[in-house]
């Protein structure tokens, strides 16, 4: 590198840095000059013997995140400084974090080192789903640091999507795959839209560059007829707005390629058929009083809707409840010139600033008295998501995205406070969201003083009212109509504990049942046991044996089978069963053995076959089809025909999951016969709501002359519980006989 080229960097370097200052959305005092000064020459001298991939010097690259940060979300001096450091302690030995707070104070010392957190997950390049999984919640464990951190490490991620062009294409698919997956929704539940739109377009340009290349040049293609119509709708509404000297600008913002894309995906049409490219935004400016603000809205509202006609089920009003990621803005949509419908957002200077720089305008506008703010509160929610230790990883940030993308709905509390909660939250998610002990203890629930089953789907403006009681507990049902990702934690960490208990109930059954059959219960034998019955860990024994899904018989099968010596030596010696590792063994979880496909609502069984298009295999999303010829066929819920069969076929679609037969559940009729007394009905299901393994589904009871006849629906898991319950029954005073119909 001649001594020409290292002077024109250096030139390029400083000229890099003038303009960050300049670019700043914030104002800059002179301490936070100086502080960035100290941390752009920390910086230069951390990366002074680093190149990129393309040869440039590596200081560009932080001083190109500091300018994001600035510029386009808009944060302080202190989160400038910790950009531009945010790469030193990871890639120099010269500095350490304590070198950082020494220097700088401890707030941006612990941003860096954040950063340097996430950046050190980040290095394992052929890491598994679940253990990718597994970094992005602690990566999102940071947050509770300083929600800075992540805003820096969503520049960071920007600024490398920009810059990919000089990588291999393996790591350009991993990185772009990775930013779509968790940074996208990251950015959007910040409300930092700009960058999400970024974010989206640059990963698809890496993974489906046919596609992005496509659309890019159609839309610039169509650009000048966009323009055109943007100048025509402008003049029919200019007039107006003038005459009420209201002062604003209108212009056009162009849909994004990701979205485009996923329009025609989603609705099956080509680029010609998307009819909304693009969307009117009328930006106005007013005084800081927000009742003006929130009146002069509704007068554009009303200028536009007298000179276009509007789509009355399409009218969002996010001023009078704005979104949980603070954004507000009035969306209309119209029938524009040329008969097209056309959306148009309504939004003041402020409004427009919260919606491009997110967190940062919702600071600097925010007052002192306001309530606790949305960004916090949502921080303070994911922050009890994140650290629930029997959230299974994988499950956890699919819930998390899920979550994040997730549209809203507004519904009131009794006392009519205000709720947000995703679109297709249930009336048990609501619960939830009130409280935890509120959602354990849930028996059922009013909306608008109506009784409503605990799946009942809120729809804004519901009043919602959820009924209690001490002896209410979670069940496996509840997780089929949970939507929220804090419900669904709670509700499997509380059915964990329960299968817990029973498999400690089943673990002294088991050593009672071993005892009369000379076995000791040890290790080995646990092992023996695990590896005869086909289960994963000790765990699954106890509680099958807790549940009376391994019986008797079954204990009495395998002691035959262990009895006969020279058999089971000759037979591990043919099949050489490793034995279970002990760690594996002791694992403190019941798995799911998925063995079998049931069919709708009702659970049937029914015969099958598994697709040969898409294999699926036990325990993946799946649906069933009802062939013409070749009976019902299993799907996955991805396969490559399932968009087809369900789009044409759908009369033939049939709602399927695997299941774990040891833990279904069935229906079970009983019929009942005896003499009449009083409290005879009590008895009977004191019984049967004290057996915690069993539910009622339904009751009828008729008396006739003193003699009684009942019929009850029970809800069992296994038949030795069944038989359990017959026995109790049978020896209430009174009746006479019990029998299963």
């Amino acid at each position: 590198m001649t001594e020409e080229y290292l002077e024109k960097e250096n030139a390029a370097i400083k000229k890099a840095y003038k303009e960050l200052l300049k670019v700043s959305y914030t104002t800059l005092s002179d301490d936070d000059k100086k502080l960035i000064r100290r941390a752009f020459e920390v910086a230069v001298d951390g990366h002074k013997d680093q190149r990129r991939k393309s040869g440039e010097a590596y200081i560009f690259h932080p001083i190109a995140v500091a300018k994001i940060v600035a510029q386009e979300i808009g944060l302080d001096g202190t989160s400038i400084a910790a950009a531009l450091l945010h790469d030193v302690v990871e890639d120099s030995p010269d500095y350490t974090i304590e070198d950082i707070e020494k220097q700088f104070g401890k707030t941006i010392a612990t941003i860096v080192a954040g950063l340097t957190k996430i950046s050190s997950l980040s290095k394992d390049q052929d890491m598994d789903v679940s253990l990718q999984a597994e970094n992005f919640r602690k990566m999102l464990l940071t947050l509770n640091d300083d929600v800075r951190v992540i805003i820096i490490k969503i520049a960071d991620r920007l600024h490398n999507m920009q810059t990919m062009d000089s990588m291999r294409p393996d790591k350009q698919i991993k990185i772009a795959s990775e930013t779509l997956y968790i940074y996208a929704p990251l950015a959007h539940r910040i409300g930092l839209y700009n960058i999400k739109t970024d974010l989206e377009d640059l990963g698809l340009k890496y993974l489906e560059p046919v596609d992005y290349n496509d659309i890019l040049n159609k839309t610039k293609e169509s650009k000048k007829d966009q323009d055109l119509y943007i100048e025509q709708f402008s003049e029919v509404i200019k007039h107006s707005l003038d005459k009420e000297k209201l002062n604003y600008t209108i212009k056009g913002r162009p849909k994004s390629i990701f979205s485009i894309r996923k329009k025609m995906i989603n609705q099956g049409v080509s680029f010609d058929e998307v009819y909304d490219k693009f969307a009117i935004r009328i930006i106005y400016k007013c005084d800081a009083d927000p009742q003006n603000e929130k009146f002069l809205a509704w007068k554009i509202y009303s200028i536009v809707t007298d000179h276009f006609r509007p789509n009355p089920i399409r009218l969002r009003d996010w001023i009078s409840s704005p979104k949980s990621t603070g954004y507000e803005a009035l969306h209309i949509t119209v029938m524009g010139p040329k008969g097209r419908w056309v959306e148009v957002q309504i939004r003041s200077e402020r409004m427009n600033e919260i919606a491009e720089k997110g967190y940062a305008a919702h600071y600097k506008y925010k007052q002192g008295s306001e309530k606790e703010d949305n960004l916090e509160s949502w921080i303070n929610r994911l922050q009890e998501a994140l650290e629930n230790p029997h959230t299974n990883a994988v499950d956890f940030v699919e819930q998390f995205k899920l979550n994040l993308y997730s549209k809203e709905i507004f519904v009131f509390t009794p006392k009519g406070d205000l709720k947000s909660l995703p679109k297709g939250a249930t009336t048990l998610d609501f619960a939830f969201s009130i409280h935890t002990e509120v959602g354990m203890k849930t028996r059922g629930a009013k909306v608008n003083g109506k009784l409503v089953p605990l799946s009942y789907e809120l729809k804004s403006g519901d009043q919602v009212d959820i009924l209690t009681s001490e002896n209410a507990k979670p069940n496996p049902n509840w997780l089929d109509y949970s939507t929220t990702a804090r419900s669904r934690s709670k509700i499997k960490s509380a059915l964990k504990e329960d299968r817990k208990l029973v498999g400690e109930d089943g673990k002294e059954i088991l050593r009672r049942k071993l005892k009369q059959l000379k076995i000791n219960l040890n290790e080995a034998s646990v092992n023996e046991m695990v590896n005869y019955f086909k289960l994963k860990t000790s765990l699954d024994l106890f509680y099958r044996v807790g549940l009376g899904t391994i019986d008797n018989t079954m204990l009495k099968a395998y002691a035959a089978s262990r009895s006969n010596a020279l058999m089971s030596f000759l037979k591990s010696k043919i099949t050489r069963k490793a034995n279970i590792n002990t760690d594996e063994l002791e694992k403190d979880e019941i798995t799911a053995k998925y063995d079998a496909v049931v069919f709708n609502k009702e659970e049937e069984k029914l015969d099958y076959k598994l697709a040969t298009c898409c294999h699926p295999i036990p325990g993946d999303d799946v649906f069933g089809f009802l062939t013409v010829s070749d009976g019902l066929k299993v799907h996955k819920m991805n396969c490559p025909n399932a968009l087809s069969l369900q789009s044409n076929y759908a009369y033939r679609i049939m709602p399927a999951k695997w299941i774990d037969s040891s833990q279904q559940e069935f229906l079970a009729h009983i019929s009942l016969t005896g003499i009449d007394h009083i409290g005879l009905v009590n008895d009977i299901t004191t019984i049967i709501s004290e057996n915690m393994s069993v539910n009622m589904k339904s009751i009828s009871f008729q008396s006739d002359d003193g003699l009684f006849s009942g019929k009850i629906d029970v809800v069992v898991k296994n038949k030795t519980l069944l038989k359990k319950l017959l026995d109790r029954l049978k020896k209430i005073n009174g009746i006479d006989k019990v029998t299963r119909v």
